[in-house]
């Protein structure tokens, strides 16, 4: 079962550009990942502080792959 998720992440105003370095370090290795279908970030035009991310995997083995992975753990701890 194709799993999807949409994740909405705001960021402070004085941190805007921290975030969006941070999610885009997550675009390449995760479209890399086993089972990963779809990977982008959007940043709002009318609210450049709202990042959204669409992600979309194979299955919930590809998802937990995913969630365990070195560049998920690192974006988390930083997050």
């Amino acid at each position: 079962m194709t799993i999807t998720k949409k994740v909405v992440f705001v960021a402070k105003e004085d941190s805007v550009e921290e975030l969006k370095a941070l999610l885009t370090t997550m675009v390449s290795p995760s479209r890399n990942s086993n089972g990963c279908l779809l990977y982008d970030i959007y940043q709002m035009s009318d609210k450049p502080t709202t990042f959204v991310v669409m992600e979309s995997w194979e299955g919930e083995e590809a998802l937990k792959g995913h969630q365990h992975s070195a560049h998920y753990l690192h974006y988390k701890q930083k997050l």
